[in-house]
């Protein structure tokens, strides 16, 4: 569930919905998601009702994968999972949107990474260790303002995040992950003008992923896939950091 849209993944059926985040109480469209924080969670429980109600078996109670921005905190966490709660789930578990894309992408977990995720309306720069984070930043930025914002101004926030990451760091993880694998997502990374200007500030191998937009639900399908082949899981959700 994203600002601007939200992805559904269905096992054995695929991507199923790829609709913009917004619900209808009836006296117009309420966006209940701004800038990566919950801000109407009965706005999300109709949403999700509205889109899957219909769609999803009423004597099964599905197994729930819910990916969020990793510095969403317990408050996101808890206001997804009670959305959520429209669908009957069996069980939630939640999953840091860049460890997702990190699955999505097939990356080699037990190295450092670095995850940039540009959305419409956030944009956030994650560095995972062993599957794990270990650090993260985000700017209320995203492509929905580059009509009063540049794609420069864009990657400068990267930019400065992934700087002050590296200063903080008193390890070498972060200098490790720019040296081996960056990982560009979200719907931002379609924007040739924004990658460019990445590539040239930043001065790393960056790795797009494969449909940057999607790769968080296909991360979390896979990870769905994952906790059905292990039904130990289902009964409780796994740290939000790993």
């Amino acid at each position: 569930m994203g600002s601007a849209r939200t992805r559904v993944w269905i096992a054995g059926r695929g991507l199923i919905a790829d609709v913009p985040t917004v619900a209808f109480p009836g006296t117009g469209a309420v966006y209940p998601i701004q800038r990566g924080t919950i801000i109407d969670t009965p706005g999300c429980a109709r949403m999700l009702e509205r889109l899957l109600g219909h769609r999803l078996p009423r004597i099964i109670r599905p197994l729930v994968v819910v990916t969020s921005p990793v510095l969403g905190g317990v408050a996101y966490r808890s206001a997804a999972r009670t959305a959520v709660q429209a669908l009957r789930p069996r069980s939630v578990l939640t999953v840091p949107s860049a460890r997702a894309v990190a699955q999505a992408a097939g990356a080699d977990l037990s190295r450092p990474l670095l995850v940039i995720d540009i959305g419409a309306h956030l944009t956030e720069v994650v560095l995972l260790s062993d599957g794990a984070v270990v650090d993260a930043r985000r700017t209320a930025l995203g492509t929905s303002d580059l009509t009063a914002t540049t794609p420069a101004q864009i990657s400068e926030a990267v930019v400065t995040m992934v700087t002050a990451m590296l200063r903080q760091d008193r390890t070498t993880l972060t200098v490790d992950a720019l040296h081996t694998d960056v990982l560009l997502a979200g719907g931002g990374v379609l924007r040739p003008e924004i990658t460019y200007q990445l590539t040239g500030r930043l001065q790393a191998p960056l790795r797009i992923v494969s449909a940057p937009h999607t790769a968080a639900v296909r991360g979390a399908a896979q990870l769905l896939q994952a906790a059905h082949a292990h039904p130990s899981t289902n009964s409780c959700a796994p740290p939000h950091t790993h």
